[in-house]
């Protein structure tokens, strides 16, 4: 008898620890939302937001004209990764962490976004 509820035990843990790790796969395969910070004004801005709706990526579009609060959250993330703002070109550009921003090929960029 025991041995049957400690069988029954092992058995029940066995079943929860697959769950939590069936639970854990599907939020780590889970894609966040890019964030993107920039400016309605800015041609490249516009083109970016195009790119990622044709190619059905999420995202999450900031004008840091219209909202300071975005814009120093932006100089905050580039800050902490030492990216110089003095030549920053927009949109800068959040995917899981690693921060980018459009300072060249502009079809170079937008395949980072992929």
């Amino acid at each position: 008898m025991k041995k049957g509820i400690q069988l029954i035990v092992f058995i029940l843990f066995l079943a929860s620890c697959n769950l939590v790790w069936a639970q854990s796969s599907e939020t780590n395969s889970e894609k966040k939302a890019l964030i993107i910070y920039g400016s309605d004004d800015c041609h490249h801005c516009i083109d970016t937001k195009a790119f990622l709706k044709k190619n059905n990526i999420e995202f999450v579009f900031y004008d840091i004209d219209k909202n300071p609060e975005a814009l120093q959250e932006m100089l905050v993330k580039v800050r902490s990764k030492n990216i110089s703002t003095s030549n920053l070109g927009i949109p800068v550009v959040d995917k899981d962490g690693e921060l980018f921003s459009n300072n060249g090929n502009f079809d170079e960029f937008l395949l980072k976004l992929k």
